[in-house]
């Protein structure tokens, strides 16, 4: 039998994803008050952060070199890539418990489809991507306050500058997951590091020389917001941290993925 070529994988996992994501939305719809009300805590949580820097700036005009409308951008495009954390990737601190302690990955790998995006289309939460949408017109309005003038290049390189950062958010919180196939519980990582996270939203440039050093190359979240918009806000004095990002990206869901499949080899069932 011909093995399927890239394309036909593509394709294969594009079709299982909608699938997934039709049957998802099917069982949400059935309760539909719960859904909305779920969707509208999440913009509610959103909003009492932005509310939070909007009164820290009304008593100082700005903070560190950055003003709020600078400060407002930066937070609007961490907004974006966490959004698609938490639509896909927010539940990966299930596998420790869910799917190693209580064999839930049993399933998982008697099917003839990667572990990883099973696990992934099975705990995914699509309808936080609305938090993308925030993001998007925060940064809108901060623009325009600010009166930004967007280059050719900004809206292709914002996409690409959205994937790595994405991808970073992808690759640690695959890495914390995958240490479940080792400890076979919870470490109770996962809340630490969503923590730290959050982090990424302020300027690096108000927080010591260590806590830099580990937003930036250890947890690498300041490429989650901080580094990547301030090339879009053409503050240029940060462009190669900034243009950093896709490959950080790259490399964190690398080594992630394959310390993942390293767990895979190593699990060996609940024996029940």
């Amino acid at each position: 039998m011909k093995k399927p070529g890239l394309k036909d994988q593509i394709t294969r996992h594009a079709v299982i994803f909608f699938h997934y994501t039709a049957q998802y939305m099917k069982t949400k719809m059935a309760y539909r008050a719960d859904f909305f009300i779920y969707v509208l805590s999440d913009l509610l949580l959103q909003s009492v952060n932005l509310i939070f820097l909007l009164v820290v700036f009304s008593k100082v005009p700005d903070i560190k070199g950055w003003d709020r409308n600078q400060v407002l951008f930066i937070y609007g495009f961490f907004l974006v890539p966490f959004g698609f954390y938490s639509g896909f990737f927010n539940h990966l601190f299930d596998v420790p418990e869910k799917y190693v302690l209580q064999g839930e990955m049993d399933r998982v790998l008697v099917r003839p489809l990667n572990a990883w995006y099973q696990v992934v289309v099975e705990t995914m939460n699509p309808e936080l991507l609305v938090g993308t949408l925030a993001g998007i017109v925060i940064m809108a309005y901060s623009g325009s306050a600010m009166g930004l003038q967007l280059a050719w290049w900004d809206i292709p390189l914002a996409l690409v500058l959205v994937l790595g950062a994405t991808m970073i958010y992808a690759g640690v919180y695959t890495f914390l997951a995958s240490l479940g196939f080792w400890t076979e519980g919870n470490i109770g990582l996962m809340p630490m590091v969503y923590n730290l996270s959050n982090y990424g939203r302020y300027p690096m440039t108000i927080y010591r020389g260590p806590v830099r050093f580990i937003l930036t190359w250890i947890l690498p979240f300041a490429f989650v917001g901080f580094y990547p918009s301030t090339v879009l806000l053409h503050r240029y004095e940060y462009i190669g941290h900034a243009l950093l990002t896709p490959l950080v990206g790259v490399i964190c869901f690398t080594v992630a993925y394959r310390v993942w499949t390293a767990g895979i080899r190593r699990y060996r069932g609940t024996g029940s």
